[in-house]
């Protein structure tokens, strides 16, 4: 944004106050009856084409437009913190054969650093265990185990590189790596973190420098479709989804970025939904553009309410197992400028005391804020990042969007989802509301752009 910027003491303001800012800011944010004239040609398959969420972000639509117009309809939901299972296809038929270099745990015993576990699957859904110095060093020790899975040192998300698993001659990944059978097949899953799943995802998908190019938009419109996909597929009985563009490519960690993971924080735990169900938002690399989508012709998968708490995996009784911590308040690569300043100022015991929500994105990504009881912390690339008045965080703001509704009567699509209330209580959806109609908008360059999506531009239907 193109404004002056002048030093300000810093003041504390009042919870009330916050809310309104809150909400002001949400329904900024979010886009309002301006619609889209239909993008050039039928599209090659069905919901968003990542060319044309490229090409929408390019001429300024933010992702929660370019996911209005290619899933019309919908809306946009907040889910717990949850995991998502995922079959590795070329693992199959085949023992798992994993180490991590910091160590790991299987069979309710502790993997020394770089010692590799090989688990055979059994019919009756244990596994036979092989530890190894190495992938092919001499045997350390060998049981069987009823719980078929190798678990990192550390169960939480966001864990360092050095504690994600390996496959002996392939990927790392994040989460645990077990074995199951189905019809006397053995299969390897991973189970993971569903916001850690999406830092695999989403840039082997579509190219995380499309940040650089000016489209980080349709990077988190990626983000949010393929975190829908994942959780309301249910393919296996082992898992519910795979590794391949058969659902979404997902590599483990080899093609994370820092820019991609950024998409993902900035939209964690948001999902569309089709009548409080979360959809299975199916999109392609159509190059011309694609259509927008009829939401009934796909599948629904739970309510975020019955995600259900996440599962606990069995360890030795001396062993903590920790829960993920809420992803809408953590971030992936390091902490924020937010989070450094908080820290500095004194965390909870300073005066702007506890957070009331995430760190989210000022407007036309003029950089980040985040409201306390007492406080909000901005961070912008002229100011940094510290803690302002009312007044000074208006002068980031270029208008009243909330005025704007009043005055127009415009509905404001999604905006549920980025209130206060949808912050603090995850896994409760927005409330259903009927589509505006479209208005006409500016139309995207349909061109392919350079260093495009990944996947294959052929799959109709993913």
């Amino acid at each position: 944004m193109a404004r002056s910027v002048i030093s300000v003491r810093p003041v504390l303001i009042t919870g009330g106050v916050l809310l309104a800012v809150g909400v002001l800011l949400a329904f900024w944010g979010w886009p309002g009856q301006t619609g889209y004239r239909p993008l050039a040609g039928p599209g090659h398959g069905r919901g968003m084409s990542q060319v044309g969420a490229f090409d929408s972000a390019l001429e300024g639509l933010s992702a929660e437009r370019i996911l209005e117009h290619y899933y019309p309809g919908a809306d946009l939901g907040r889910i717990p913190h949850t995991t998502v299972a995922v079959r590795l296809i070329e693992q199959d038929d085949s023992t798992l054969d994993a180490y991590a270099e910091a160590g790991g745990r299987v069979a309710g015993r502790e993997l020394a650093a770089g010692q590799a576990a090989h688990l055979t699957a059994l019919a009756d859904g244990g596994a036979n265990v092989v530890v190894t110095t190495g992938c092919d060093g001499e045997v350390v020790w060998h049981s069987t185990t009823d719980d078929p899975w190798i678990y990192p040192l550390d169960r939480t998300p966001g864990r360092p590189a050095a504690e994600h698993l390996t496959l002996c001659g392939g990927f790392a990944y994040r989460g645990a790596l077990g074995v199951a059978t189905e019809n006397g097949e053995a299969h390897t899953v991973n189970r993971v973190d569903v916001e850690d799943y999406l830092l695999g995802v989403v840039p082997a998908e579509v190219q995380a420098n499309w940040a650089d190019k000016g489209a980080a938009e349709a990077l988190r419109a990626q983000a949010i479709a393929a975190r829908s996909y994942a959780l309301a597929e249910h393919r296996y009985p082992y898992a519910q989804t795979c590794d391949t563009t058969d659902c979404q490519a997902y590599p483990g960690t080899d093609k994370e970025d820092p820019r991609a993971a950024a998409a993902v924080v900035a939209t964690a735990g948001m999902v569309l939904l089709r009548d409080g169900r979360i959809l299975r938002a199916e999109y392609s690399a159509a190059p011309d553009g694609g259509e927008p989508a009829d939401i009934y012709t796909f599948a629904v998968g739970p309510t975020p309410g019955e995600l259900g708490p996440l599962p606990v995996e069995p360890g030795p009784a001396d062993q903590t197992v920790f829960a993920p911590s809420d992803p809408r308040t953590r971030t992936v690569v390091g902490e924020s400028p937010i989070d450094i300043e908080y820290r500095r100022i004194g965390g909870v015991n300073s005066s702007v005391g506890q957070p009331l929500g995430p760190e989210m994105a000022l407007p036309q990504q003029a950089g980040t804020y985040r409201m306390f009881t007492n406080g909000i912390i901005v961070s912008t690339p002229t100011l940094g990042a510290r803690v302002v008045d009312f007044t000074r965080l208006m002068e980031l703001v270029p208008e009243s969007p909330a005025d704007q509704a009043t005055s127009s009567g415009a509905a404001v699509p999604f905006a549920d989802a980025m209130s206060p209330a949808s912050i603090v209580a995850p896994g409760h959806t927005v409330a259903p509301k009927t589509a505006s109609t479209p208005t006409p908008g500016p139309t995207p360059n349909t061109a392919i752009p350079s260093g495009g999506p990944t996947g294959d531009e052929r799959r109709s239907v993913r």
